[in-house]
């Protein structure tokens, strides 16, 4: 996406990895500080997986975190 400036220059800005990463954050939030990923689990049958959530959930909390905070410092 071109972006124009003040001074009337255009800056290509790379939108696609901050919305992608923001709603991975959104949604391992979401699904690592409420039940709802529980809920859904054991209406599924797969109630057994709910003992590796926190294994799994808490490092895909943070690679999301991580990539917004690259997208971020590289939008500059």
């Amino acid at each position: 996406m071109l972006l124009k400036r003040a001074d009337g220059s255009t800056e290509l800005v790379n939108t696609k990895l901050l919305k992608v990463s923001l709603a991975g954050v959104i949604v391992s939030a979401i699904c690592c500080f409420t039940p709802l990923l529980v809920w859904v689990l054991t209406a599924l049958g797969m109630g057994a997986a709910i003992v590796m959530l926190d294994s799994i959930l808490i490092p895909t909390l943070a690679f999301f975190a991580g990539l917004t905070l690259y997208a971020l410092i590289t939008k500059r």
